[in-house]
């Protein structure tokens, strides 16, 4: 298949790129570099590969990339909370006029896979899964902007939406500053970490498990396309504080603690059912374990300052 990935030098797509080049398809890469990170080095003597150094906002690019695609995943974003309200109009930009050249320019025939976020379900009713059908409560810019592309999208035929859990593991192109991630590199650095409202919830997924869910879809097209599908572990709906407990099982003088005052301005709190995608087919394969004992190992030769977003 030929693929398009808007964003395919990025935390997610780095991985995504690799996996479907190992797999035999041509894949078309746009990306700004906009961190200056060498995550897709690796790929170069691959000639199913084509790299384009420029910005998915640009709808004369698009138009030209978009052509003769089979599917295009539309990764450019600027992404998290924090990010999109450093620069608002830019956050915009990338993801609502990032959507509609995709949608301008692409052809009936030519399937569109769209990473959203469960974070969209901002705050959930205390035990009560979040399935597909939930109402979306965004609470973040980031999260309303997602929503409003997803939107978009599903207007449209041909398409696919995955609602990611929080996301956590190694890629090329590395983040720190995903809670996950994060936490676990305090725990490897420092030893500690002070929680802030440590009982709010979230669900979980595994770098790679996201790459083999957009592959997965792109395999099942036909019988996946025009839905919503959350991602995530099901096991893995975890409180900030259960989250600590789980990484001193690998750090065991890992120490956390409630802060007396403060909060945190991380409003989410929800627990997601990811049924419906494993009634489709897919199942993760990386535990939450599994993702940080790599953390561990990849934090010996990590440093913090430049795999930040912000």
């Amino acid at each position: 298949m030929k693929i398009l990935i808007t964003g395919g030098a990025g935390y997610i797509g780095s991985v995504l790129t690799t996996m479907l080049l190992e797999a035999g398809h041509k894949v078309t890469v746009i990306d700004n570099f906009m961190y200056r990170q060498n995550s897709l080095l690796h790929c170069c003597h691959d000639n199913n590969f084509i790299l384009i150094n420029g910005d998915a906002r640009n709808p004369e690019l698009i138009k030209k990339a978009i052509t003769g695609q089979n599917f295009i995943i539309p990764l450019a974003c600027l992404v998290g909370a924090p990010a999109c309200d450093k620069d608002p109009s830019y956050a915009r930009s990338v993801i609502i006029d990032g959507m509609k050249y995709i949608l301008k320019y692409r052809k009936k025939n030519q399937g569109v896979i769209y990473p959203n976020t469960n974070s969209g379900y901002g705050v959930g009713q205390n035990d009560k899964y979040c399935d597909e059908n939930s109402p979306l409560k965004p609470l973040s810019l980031y999260a309303k902007l997602k929503v409003d592309a997803e939107k978009m999208l599903l207007k449209t035929d041909n398409a696919i939406s995955l609602r990611l859990a929080t996301v956590f593991g190694i890629s090329p192109r590395m983040r720190i500053d995903l809670l996950v991630n994060d936490f676990t590199y305090r725990a490897v650095n420092d030893r500690f970490v002070v929680l802030f409202e440590p009982h709010f919830k979230r669900n979980y997924i595994h770098v790679r498990d996201v790459a083999r869910a957009f592959i997965y879809c792109l395999n099942n097209f036909k019988k996946m396309k025009n839905n919503i599908y959350n991602v995530g572990l099901n096991d893995a709906n975890l409180s900030k504080f259960e989250l600590c407990k789980e990484i001193k099982k690998k750090i065991p003088d890992f120490h956390f603690m409630e802060a007396n005052i403060g909060e945190d301005p991380d409003k989410r709190n929800y627990i997601v059912s990811n049924k419906k995608i494993e009634k489709a087919g897919f199942k993760p394969e990386v535990t939450l374990q599994e993702g940080i004992g790599e953390l561990v190992k990849g934090y010996q030769i990590l440093k913090n300052n430049q795999y930040k977003n912000v």
